[in-house]
């Protein structure tokens, strides 16, 4: 074969590849009426608390779950945390 038959033939292969990759695939998702396809959710109480730092609620508590996500938001209050130690 000829260095002019190669060029053209690894020419020929890119320009199908090229295009090859330039079509696109729908990727809308179809929903179905009424129909709810995803994974049911909890309520952030019923998941057992996380195995480090210091979580002191009970799984399925819902008080105890309210009073740990306050103190910890009052953590992070930055105000609170300069002005008022």
């Amino acid at each position: 074969m000829s260095a002019l038959r190669v060029t053209a033939a690894l020419l020929a292969a890119s320009a199908v590849l090229g295009l090859a990759a330039c079509g696109e695939t729908e990727q809308v998702v179809v929903y179905k009426q009424g129909k709810y396809q995803g994974k049911a959710d909890s309520k952030p109480w019923d998941n057992p608390p996380l195995a480090y730092g210091g979580n002191d609620w009970t799984k399925g508590d819902k008080a105890s779950w309210e009073k740990q996500i306050n103190t910890r938001n009052l953590g992070q209050n930055e105000y609170r945390r300069i002005y008022n130690q």
